[in-house]
């Protein structure tokens, strides 16, 4: 497995070496390099989907029959012309003006910037969205520059990995270019766990979805996962529109969902201020309202908001200034008001507005009463790449049935999670089935419930197989998940004791070699026990499927309860705090081992700068 964050460092440290060695700014540089990432992620979704058609293709005179642009319009995938193809870009010869190459209308090519600006136009003449957006200033670049930048980003770790990295990827360069070329402090993107687990706890299928501060389309992408692999196609059944103000970030959104074969419209600029314009005129009329809006915005003009509506339960405090001091509760309002009779809502916000006083109360309060708002969920710190304070997940559902409609479910997730780095946590795709799971045990879907147990007992059995181990096949047999991660535990102990003895007595030609093979057993069983855990966290709360209040982690509050927390919306005011379990070390005892460790490394030291000192003398320094 390769080391995501490494190679993200490494491709920006190659990137930006060549920028500076350029006369190119930031702001110059960034789109560009950008649209070369974005050429990548288009080639690898493409060489994906390309394989898939080819599967079941027809052939004639033993020929298959070649693939065109509307077989991938119909895997929601972008077409892309061979010239068009990164394959094609990297493999040019060093001299352009040599090779003769036409562009698309006619002119023989002269550089390699002509040759990539005509690969943007090629694209764009497959998607109607894309009109005008990709870059095309290519020929501001040196021949050198670019066709180092495109070795740069033909990294076969990328191939290794897949699509799914190469978006990272995109993602991390997004973040890294944010200071120079954005107003709204980086945050262009929603972290792909909580994009997922709106969009999971959601279920868009068919209908309007409207994200009024778009971004670069995270929303729209995992939505459009989300419909393709349940077997409807997103195209076909969703309406995506989206507002963003900054008009850079509505390109990377357009480009974002070409990449994925997604069709919507983007508004930007000042029309699309969603403070002060509706502008697809579409109050009361979305199925699904998902969104990631800036927090806490201020000087926000208080009579260009009322006039411009979208607000049900009235203003929030407007200052001396006729300015909302603090937008929080403005985002909220439109995104519930944007809901038609049945609508969803899925939003990120910040952690301060589940209890917010003032005017923000009485706004809650009277959401609250409406019976529509849904679930909440408490997220920890690090889940952004250029934020790190914790936020909320907000729902809301008109349509809820008539046993929750005068209840909340509160979730405290705040210390669940997986450590990507030291500065970035996720939920990995178990931890978010998980919390998921605890949803839909709260609306009654138990099928789905089991089914995914039957997804952890299917994992669990297959991996069991592939370390032919009978008595881990007997425990997931009975779904003895404590069991495994026990059998599990002991087998990872016993196996790192077993390496450590093997490896020191190798050969030194062969360490390496023996090294990388019980690495890769150890990864293996790592892998599996972390499986195994995430099942055990899911089943010791809720057995066969029936949801119950789980002290730290979940309850199911009435309107009442709530009145009576003074309408906090904060999850930790509800689920209480779970009990510490013992992990069976006696505290005093560590303590006096800890101590004498502390000793020890102390006299390791002292001896060390002796060491050091008595050198420095005999080197008469």
């Amino acid at each position: 497995m390769i080391n995501i964050r490494k190679l993200e460092s490494e491709l920006w440290d190659s990137a930006d070496l060549l920028r500076a060695g350029s006369k190119l700014t930031s702001n110059q540089y960034c789109m560009p390099v950008l649209g070369l990432i974005f050429l990548r992620y288009a080639y690898s979704r493409f060489k994906k989907v390309e394989e898939e058609i080819l599967k079941g293709r027809p052939s004639r005179g033993g020929r298959v029959m070649p693939v065109e642009a509307s077989d991938f319009s119909a895997k929601s995938a972008l077409f892309l012309p061979k010239e068009a193809q990164y394959e094609y870009l990297v493999n040019l010869p060093e001299n352009i003006a040599s090779a003769n190459l036409i562009n698309k209308d006619g002119h023989q090519m002269n550089s390699l910037g002509e040759v990539v600006n005509n690969a943007m136009q090629l694209i764009e003449e497959q998607s109607e969205q894309l009109t005008g957006i990709l870059p095309k200033s290519y020929t501001d670049f040196s021949d050198e520059l670019l066709a180092e930048l495109l070795r740069i980003f033909n990294n076969s770790a990328l191939d290794d990995v897949g699509g799914d990295v190469i978006g990272r990827i995109y993602e991390y360069f997004l973040s890294k270019f944010a200071p120079v070329v954005a107003s709204d402090d980086g945050v262009f993107f929603t972290p792909k766990s909580l994009v997922k687990m709106i969009v999971n706890i959601l279920e868009p299928k068919q209908g309007i979805l409207l994200d009024c501060a778009c971004g670069s389309g995270g929303m729209f992408v995992q939505s459009g996962d989300f419909v393709n692999a349940i077997g409807m196609n997103a195209n076909n059944t969703m309406t995506f529109y989206g507002q963003e103000k900054v008009e850079y970030n509505a390109q990377l959104c357009l480009m974002n969902m070409a990449v994925h074969g997604l069709s919507g419209v983007v508004k930007s600029g000042n029309e699309a201020n969603t403070f002060y314009h509706d502008a697809h005129n579409l109050n009361g009329c979305c199925d699904y309202i998902m969104a990631n809006p800036p927090f806490n915005v201020d000087k926000v003009k208080a009579e260009s908001c009322e006039s411009a509506g979208r607000l049900p339960f009235g203003m929030p405090s407007v200052n001396k200034n006729k300015e909302v001091g603090n937008a929080n509760y403005l985002w909220i309002s439109y995104f519930y008001s944007y809901l038609n009779e049945n609508g969803r809502a899925g939003f990120v916000m910040a952690s301060s507005a589940t209890d917010s006083q003032g005017k923000d109360k009485d706004i809650r309060e009277a959401l609250i009463r409406t019976g529509h708002v849904d679930v909440m969920i408490s997220v920890g710190n690090n889940f952004f790449y250029t934020k790190s304070l914790p936020c909320s997940l907000w729902f809301f559902d008109k349509a809820k049935s008539e046993d929750i409609r005068d209840k909340v479910l509160f979730i405290d997730a705040r210390n669940y999670y997986t450590v990507v780095d030291r500065t970035l946590n996720e939920w990995s795709e178990w931890q978010i089935k998980n919390l998921n799971a605890i949803v839909w045990l709260y609306r009654g879907e138990t099928e789905k419930y089991t089914a995914l147990l039957k997804e952890y007992h299917n994992y669990l059995h297959s991996e069991a197989d592939v370390i032919d181990d009978d008595e881990l096949r007997s425990a997931v047999n009975q779904d003895l998940f404590a069991e495994i991660v026990s059998a599990l535990k002991e087998k990872l102990s016993s196996l790192r004791k077993i390496a450590k003895v093997d490896v020191e007595s190798a050969e030194k030609r062969d360490k390496k070699n023996v090294q990388k093979q019980y690495d890769d057993r150890i990864s293996h069983i790592d892998n599996m026990l972390t499986v195994a855990k995430e099942a055990n966290w899911l089943y010791e709360k809720f057995g066969n499927g029936v949801y119950v209040d789980v002290l730290g982690l979940c309850k199911l509050a009435s309107i009442s309860e709530i009145e009576g927390k003074g309408w906090s919306l904060t999850p930790g005011a509800y689920v209480g705090v779970a009990p510490i379990e013992d992990d069976g070390v006696d505290f005093a005892e560590r303590m006096v081992e800890i101590h004498r460790e502390l000793l020890s490394l102390q006299a390791e030291s002292n001896d060390l700068m002796d060491t050091i000192s008595q050198n420095m003398k005999e080197m008469e320094i």
